[in-house]
């Protein structure tokens, strides 16, 4: 308890930090809309249309970085590519046109029998020197186009990614998340463990990868670049770093990258039975588009892991082996679903029950550039004073947590830290502090 309360206290004031963001956007930047952004189409007959494009991403120091992606033909580009959402049984068609000057293409990894232009999909090789050059059918650069289809058969959280000199095209951004839905049920994760989720749709995605801006300066002015030298400088969730992570999804001042990366959830407190008790946790989608492995860890509560790369964890005669982790490391490549919910188990929403630790007064602490998203109460669902000319960014005495990787040089922006990847939780109360409101 003492050293989840020191976390809690130490970590509400470090985000006072984010005051780049705030200082030029709006105080609602980490409480806006978070949670799965969905691009759908009719079931079970799904189609998409994807164009591989180029435009430039905004990174919290000021860069600017020259990028690939996909993004909806006919639409503006976005980075990384959007979350494909259908349901188990579908039959999905997805059509890639290509404005890049090279060919390139999309692969599904965890996806059975994809076919390209109506036939099983295959690799290409180089006519010349009978080398492989695409782990699958391409698109020709620059007006080209190719149809993949396939099968829907398995819930799950899947990568999509190029398959054509992936080392560099993937760097560069073509990838995104492909979610596959149980048939009937879309608040569960899989259908053959019931793990059910959000009673107040809470549903979020971790799409990891980092960024070599040495590789993408290379591409932007048609240098060559040798991607064993791959040195990444910028960690991303959801295609941005810390603190634009927490950010709201379309955040106006991230035109070409919408997706945030908060995880908004209510707190779960089974004495409370006036409220509801117990509700369902929130489900977290995490995946590595990267080629360095994440240890991640979520802070104040541990997560349980559901799956991994599609594949729900149970034995053969379909007992859960699902478990709680206080880290884990997502690999290269891999995908885990993970429930999450933050457990009042102190009962810790009420003055009645006493803080077992001694609270530093509030002129000990450091307020950075006076602003904080502490409360000034240690309670959960109540707000305390601050000191004068103190900004707290806390709207109804909820409770901020951190989730980041564990590889602290991946807690950086450029090698300067707070940022990368990293992003926040917010808690709030089942009781809202009196005079204030809470929107999950």
């Amino acid at each position: 308890m003492q050293l989840r309360m020191l976390k809690r206290v130490r970590w509400l004031i470090i985000p006072a930090l984010l005051t780049p963001l705030a200082a030029g956007h709006p105080a609602t930047a980490a409480t806006a809309s978070s949670g799965i952004v969905c691009t759908t189409s009719s079931s079970p007959n799904a189609s998409f249309s994807l164009t591989a494009s180029a435009d430039y991403i905004s990174m919290p120091d000021g860069n600017s970085i020259f990028s690939w992606s996909y993004h909806p033909s006919g639409g503006a580009f976005q980075f990384p590519g959007p979350v494909l959402c259908v349901n188990s049984g579908d039959t999905v068609t997805i059509v890639l046109n290509n404005t890049l000057p090279e060919a390139t293409s999309i692969m599904f990894p965890g996806i059975d029998n994809v076919q390209a232009n109506g036939a099983p999909a295959q690799p290409e090789f180089n006519g010349t020197l009978g080398a492989l050059s695409s782990l699958t059918n391409t698109a020709a650069a620059t007006n080209g186009s190719v149809t993949y289809s396939f099968v829907a058969a398995n819930p799950g959280t899947y990568l999509y990614e190029s398959g054509t000199d992936s080392g560099k095209q993937v760097q560069m951004g073509l990838y995104g998340a492909l979610v596959v839905r149980p048939a009937g049920h879309p608040n569960w994760a899989y259908s053959n463990n019931g793990a059910a989720f959000g009673q107040f749709a809470d549903e979020f995605i971790m799409l990891l990868s980092e960024i070599d801006p040495n590789l993408h300066s290379a591409v932007e002015l048609g240098q060559p670049y040798d991607v064993t030298t791959l040195h990444p400088r910028y960690w991303l969730i959801n295609g941005r770093s810390f603190p634009d992570t927490i950010a709201p999804n379309d955040a106006a001042w991230l035109p070409n990258q919408p997706y945030g990366a908060l995880v908004h959830v209510k707190v779960t407190d089974p004495s409370d039975v006036a409220h509801g008790g117990v509700h369902d946790p929130a489900l977290i989608r995490y995946l590595n588009a990267g080629t360095r492995n994440h240890p991640f860890h979520p802070h104040g509560e541990n997560g349980r892991l559901l799956a991994r790369d599609g594949s729900p964890l149970i034995d053969t005669a379909g007992n859960d082996l699902s478990y709680e982790t206080f880290s884990f490391t997502i690999g290269s490549g891999q995908t885990w679903d993970q429930t999450y919910h933050y457990d009042n188990q102190e009962h810790f929403n009420a003055t009645t029950n006493p803080v077992p630790v001694d609270i530093p007064q509030l002129q000990n602490l450091t307020f950075k550039d006076n602003a904080t998203y502490y409360s000034g109460s240690p309670y959960l669902g109540t707000k305390g004073k601050i000191p004068v000319a103190t900004t707290s960014f806390n709207e109804c005495g909820e409770y901020y947590m951190v989730m980041h990787s564990h590889a602290l040089n991946e807690v950086a922006n450029y090698d300067t830290g707070f940022g990368g990847m990293l992003t926040l939780e917010r808690i709030d109360p089942l009781t809202p502090a009196t005079g204030t409101s809470c929107t999950p």
